[in-house]
């Protein structure tokens, strides 16, 4: 397991350059734990308050000496992914009473759907959305009164914004608790087919109704690869979840007991035992380098470019996307799953899973094996995998070799020799493109612009048959202090159908695609964006644009380009309406993509 010196070089990096950033928090951390479990200083009546509807556990917490579990739920009914921890605060109150312990839920945070949000003025609150969990549990865990936390949320904005808070709050130990994906539906390919044929008129609304419930059809995170299944991956490589926890069912017998065992290893790791494993300590640079690497290896969603820094900052580590560019560049595509690929998560975790990647990863020297995780000290553990035998939980070796090539391979026989992730620069600014899914041919894309404003206007474009010709659409005004950020995946049927055609077609914008997207070649994230009078804002109609995949390059091939005024537009619109008036402020304070699109740092 000797670490390959390119990743220790990438390692080494983001410790110097985050070192006093890093050093004051470890400082804050260490000034915390002195103070010793926070409960045994809470006066007679704060601890009155804290304790009056707790029932049977009165006693025990008024005693003060067994643990305190603060539960931070993302629960609601709109998102299938969160539905099942509506009975997790029973389940965890009584595992905790088994373990010694108490459990209390600290707070709820809020959770919206992105899939009821695509292509809707809701989304525009989507990535905002993530500082605001971060925020609301803040106020949760400012109770103080909380020995270790379990931390319920799986979806794309709620982990990230979940794992700042429990960056902040380093000093006691975290735990996230999954629910698990739904079964598998409908094929992904067939589910996008008639998405296509609708998006041409060749199917009826009643027809692609009956396709999307046919795939998201119960409890449980959706099965593509997107930002939630990706955020569950991160949790696992990353120490913070148990091994082989995130890709387990909802409602099955091994996914209660996987989230008993987090329970008891919650109780297990606070400050009053012997083996305090704070959440800050969990969380530093080798888990970052870690979690980079499983986003490449398994062609995770792109949106985690941007979370993982802003979830760097809060333990007080900056990255940059030349570290993501570092790893993607060393770090072999591993997994085929949709949109990467026709299988999905339930498909990947049968194929050996988690469990074989981390494994491979770890023989290839590709990962830090010497990092402090939840379940203990060492990555190695997670090379493991849960079953229940005789009732009894317990972990057993994953296998030595893939169960699927087609959906998951080895290091040595890989799907790709890179992670598929390329960092963007020219005189259009600096921004990433996802090329797991994209084509060789259509790496390269130099063709003249189309400029939009947003999603509505390229769709009555496309349907008024404007584009005949190979075409850079391009989306501006979408990044995060124009309208929050929200995702364009809406547009990726009509671009597919564009490329079907025999078009070569790309996509640049200041906004953001979703974890499904794929096959259509997107350069995202541009920065500056146009809202803060960066170049693309001077981009117009007919100017010719290269995105080159393979050298990085975004650029204007325009001679007057760089002496043009940028244009400015009216976002009064994006400011009502949805709850959008209450954001408009924090939206004019957010940092740009490459620095994590954050209110917060």
């Amino acid at each position: 397991m000797t670490l390959d010196p390119r990743i220790r070089d990438v390692t080494d990096r983001i410790i110097e350059r985050s070192r006093p950033a890093r050093d004051a928090y470890l400082d804050r951390l260490a000034q915390a734990a002195e103070q010793g479990p926070a409960r045994a200083h809470l006066a007679c009546s704060n601890a009155a308050h804290a304790y009056a509807a707790m029932g049977e556990d009165k006693a025990a917490l008024a005693a003060d000496r067994q643990p305190n579990l603060g539960i931070v739920t993302a629960y609601n009914d709109m998102l299938s992914a969160h539905q099942p921890f509506e009975t997790y605060p029973a389940v965890i109150r009584e595992a905790a009473r088994a373990a010694g312990a108490t459990a209390q839920v600290a707070g709820g945070v809020p959770a919206m759907c992105d899939g009821v949000t695509q292509g809707r003025v809701g989304m525009e609150l989507s990535l905002m959305s993530r500082d605001t969990i971060a925020l609301a549990s803040a106020v949760a865990m400012s109770h103080d009164c909380y020995d270790a936390a379990l931390w319920l949320g799986v979806c794309d904005k709620i982990v990230p914004g979940l794992v700042m808070a429990a960056a902040t709050f380093g000093h006691v130990p975290a735990v996230f608790v999954p629910a698990g994906p739904m079964t598998s539906g409908i094929p992904n390919d067939e589910k996008a087919k008639v998405r296509q044929a609708f998006a041409q008129g060749q199917a009826t609304r009643d027809e692609l109704m009956a396709s999307e419930m046919a795939s998201y059809h119960g409890p449980g995170t959706c099965t593509f690869y997107g930002t939630a299944n990706t955020n569950q991956m991160l949790m696992e490589i990353m120490g913070l979840m148990l091994p082989g926890a995130a890709f387990v069912n909802p409602g099955t017998g091994l996914r209660e007991a996987l989230t008993k065992a987090a329970v008891h290893r919650a109780a297990a790791i606070t400050h009053l035992g012997n083996d305090w494993r704070p959440a800050g300590h969990v969380l530093d640079e080798r888990a970052f380098v870690n979690g980079m690497v499983g986003l490449m290896a398994t062609g995770g969603s792109t949106n985690l470019i941007l979370h993982l820094p802003a979830m760097a900052k809060a333990a007080g580590i900056t990255l940059t996307l030349e570290d993501f560019e570092a790893v993607a560049s060393v770090v072999p595509l591993l997994a085929k799953v949709y949109p990467n690929g026709l299988a999905d998560v339930n498909h990947f975790h049968a194929a050996g899973g988690l469990g074989y990647l981390i494994g491979q990863l770890l023989d290839a020297g590709l990962l830090h094996e010497d990092v402090e995780t939840v379940a203990g000290t060492g990555l190695a553990r997670y090379a493991r995998e849960p079953k229940l035998i005789d009732g009894a939980l317990t972990w057993v070796d994953g296998p030595a070799e893939t169960l699927n090539d087609r959906i998951l391979r080895s290091a040595k026989d890989p799907f790709q020799p890179t992670g598929g992730l390329k960092q963007l620069t020219g005189n259009l600014g600096q921004g990433v493109i996802k090329v797991s899914a994209v084509k060789p041919e259509n790496h390269v894309i130099e063709a003249r612009a189309r400029v939009f404003s947003d999603q509505p206007a390229v769709k009555a474009a496309f349907q008024a048959g404007a584009f005949t010709e190979d075409t850079v659409v391009v989306v501006r005004f979408q990044g995060p202090r124009a309208n929050g950020m929200p995702e364009l995946h809406s547009l990726t049927p009509v671009l597919a159908v564009l490329q079907d055609r025999g078009l070569k077609v790309a996509l640049v914008t200041d906004g953001r695609m979703s974890g499904a997207s794929g096959k259509v070649p997107a350069a995202i994230h541009v920065a500056p964006e146009a809202a803060a009078g960066g170049p693309i804002a001077k981009l117009r109609d007919g100017d010719r644009v290269r995105l080159d995949a393979v050298t990085g390059e975004l650029s204007v091939l325009e001679p007057d380009f760089d002496s043009r005024e940028p244009v400015v537009a009216d976002l009064s619109a994006n400011n009502f309406g949805v709850g959008r008036e209450l954001f408009a402020r924090l939206r004019a304070g957010a940092t740009d993509a490459t620095e994590g699109a954050s209110i917060l740092f």
